[in-house]
């Protein structure tokens, strides 16, 4: 299988993004500290953080690697298959991105990256690029983008769970 569009990795640099897409850049701080830290990019490569916001989801391993097929299900009907593109593992920075794959409704990418800055608040980062890949998403329009704006905050919110769980 192979991914359903061109720009592979282009979420990982923080630059523009691909034209032609609908892009979603969300930056919150989300807490505070070393520990809090670990916690959400624990969260995050172990897909927990996917788990937490009621998406069911199967991986090929249980930690996100290059390579790793990550297949999301919404209420049992919606099958939702992606491949992690690309990992962060540095000493204040952690995430990853993942692609889409044929069954995909969307077409793009997504990444979710913790980091923590010099004065040690947390901070979370979800981008994303996407367009319609199918005849159900593409009539969705707006109600489609209201989905992923959704998905996005409830992302937000769950890491900045994880975050407060672990500053206690």
């Amino acid at each position: 299988m192979s991914f359903t569009y061109p720009e592979v990795g282009a979420t990982r640099d923080g630059g523009p993004l691909p034209a032609g897409y609908h892009h979603v850049r969300v930056r919150e701080r989300i807490g505070h500290g070393r520990a809090a830290f670990d916690a959400v990019v624990e969260g995050v490569v172990t897909f927990e953080l996917h788990r937490s916001i009621g998406l069911r989801v199967a991986t090929s391993q249980p930690r996100a690697a290059v390579g790793v097929r990550v297949t999301s299900t919404l209420a049992g009907l919606l099958r939702i298959p992606c491949e992690v593109v690309w990992v962060l593992d540095e000493d204040r920075r952690g995430g990853y991105a993942y692609g889409t794959l044929p069954g995909h409704p969307e077409r793009g990418e997504e990444s979710f990256v913790a980091d923590l800055d010099e004065h040690d608040d947390l901070w979370f980062t979800v981008t994303a690029f996407s367009r319609a890949a199918t005849w159900y998403a593409r009539l969705g329009g707006p109600l489609t983008r209201r989905a992923q704006a959704i998905a996005t905050r409830r992302y937000v919110s769950a890491a900045r769970t994880i975050a407060a769980d672990a500053s206690r």
